[in-house]
C-alpha cells in the first residue's frame, strides 16, 4: 500500500517537487502551471519567461541532468536548443 507521511504538509518554494510534466517548448503559450524548477535532460540554450518578468530570458550552454530553481511561465522554442526538458512543480 503506498503511504504518503508528507500528505498533510504544507506545499512551498523551498519543499522538494510533488509533482512533473514534460515540457514541449512552444513560442506562442504559456505552460499551464508556474514551475518551481526546471530539469533539463540533454544540455543546450534554454529560453524562458520567468514568472515575474515581461521579458524571455536565455541560459546558456545548460549542461544536461541540471536542475534550474527559477519559476518560468513559458519555455520558448526559439532559442532553446535543450531537449528532454520537464517541468517540477
Amino acid at each position: 500500500m503506498f503511504e504518503d507521511p508528507f500528505e498533510n504538509s504544507a506545499n512551498s518554494l523551498i519543499a522538494p517537487s510533488s509533482d512533473c510534466f514534460a515540457i514541449t517548448p512552444n513560442d506562442l503559450q504559456d505552460l499551464t502551471k508556474a514551475t518551481k524548477a526546471i530539469y533539463i535532460g540533454s544540455g543546450g540554450d534554454l529560453t524562458v519567461r520567468p514568472v515575474g518578468s515581461n521579458a524571455d530570458v536565455t541560459f546558456r550552454n545548460v549542461i544536461g541532468g541540471s536542475i534550474l530553481d527559477v519559476r518560468v511561465r513559458a519555455v520558448r522554442e526559439t532559442g532553446t536548443t535543450s531537449f528532454d526538458i520537464v517541468g517540477l512543480v
